[in-house]
């Protein structure tokens, strides 16, 4: 595929990962709980990015948020296993442009008080009132993509630093490189959209005959309330089910969702969207994906 660009910060992702499993006592067998809960919470960017789909001219945005109500079911369920894992804003979208988000995060601190908050944005709508405000409200963790120069990047540093925030709290991340750079992303396929987008990846032919753990630790959320199986789906081609209709815990231990782990554990990626994805899947959450053999 000739791609090497290897996101630094998947490192710190991987200790995240494996080292928050918690266990649960699904039908007399203890399994571990998603260390990740990633939220995309609404269906609309303010950029289209070459190595995204949403540059592809058929990608629709959607200017629809998640409601109050499904993020607090969602907040609730997982009070009730006194949840210590992520909770990552991020996903299909810039979260920022959701008004709401500061109720959104500050409902997450109150339910979910030992969790480790997140978001993911390209900095665009951010300014020192609304940094200052997302930490008040209970962020741990900013991660910026910064997309247009190192001039840029440099703006979004002195910003975190002008908010009083240590080297834990927040990552300035490069995305501005040439393509031969890889954009500074570790790029994938998203399982098939990159074929109409405006820096082309094609789908692969053949299988991957490897492993992929993603789903042994990734409980995806989007605002409709539909649960897919990884983040790099982005065609939604495998809904595992809909929070809205079903309980996390019914979703995540379900005969589908743990019939996926069990092929992906064994290199079978014979399934749509696994079978044309061409991401590695193995840079973390082995440990978590061992209880699920």
């Amino acid at each position: 595929m000739g791609r090497k660009f290897i996101d630094p910060n998947i490192k710190n992702k991987s200790k995240t990962v494996e080292d928050k499993i918690q266990l649960f006592e699904y039908q007399g067998i203890m399994l571990p709980l998603p260390t990740e809960i990633e939220i995309s919470e609404s269906g609309t960017c303010n950029r289209k990015c070459s190595f995204c789909p949403r540059s592809a001219p058929q990608f629709e945005d959607k200017k629809e948020f998640i409601s109050n109500l499904l993020h607090e079911k969602l907040c609730s369920e997982l009070k009730e296993f006194n949840y210590k894992g992520t909770i990552r804003y991020s996903g299909f979208v810039e979260p920022l442009l959701d008004k709401n988000i500061f109720k959104l995060i500050n409902m997450t601190r109150k339910y979910l008080p030992h969790s480790n908050i997140e978001m993911v944005t390209n900095g665009d709508p951010l300014n020192l009132e609304r940094l200052n405000k997302l930490f008040k409200n209970g962020l741990n963790r900013i991660l910026i993509s910064a997309y247009d120069g190192k001039i840029e990047a440099q703006k979004l540093e002195d910003l975190c630093l002008e908010a009083n925030l240590n080297a834990q709290q927040y990552i300035v991340r490069h995305r501005y490189y040439s393509k031969e750079k890889d954009f500074g992303i570790t790029l994938s396929n998203r399982s098939g959209l990159m074929e109409e987008a405006e820096f082309k990846i094609e789908s692969l032919k053949e299988p991957l005959k490897k492993p992929c753990y993603i789903p042994a630790y990734t409980f995806f959320l989007d605002y409709q309330g539909d649960v897919l199986m990884c983040p790099h789906d982005w065609g939604k081609k495998l809904i595992l089910g809909n929070l809205n209709q079903n309980k996390l815990l019914d979703i995540w231990f379900s005969k589908k969702s743990m019939s996926i782990r069990k092929m992906l554990n064994n290199s079978n990626r014979n399934f749509s969207p696994c079978s044309i994805c061409d991401v590695d899947g193995t840079m973390m959450g082995e440990k978590n994906s061992i209880y699920f053999n």
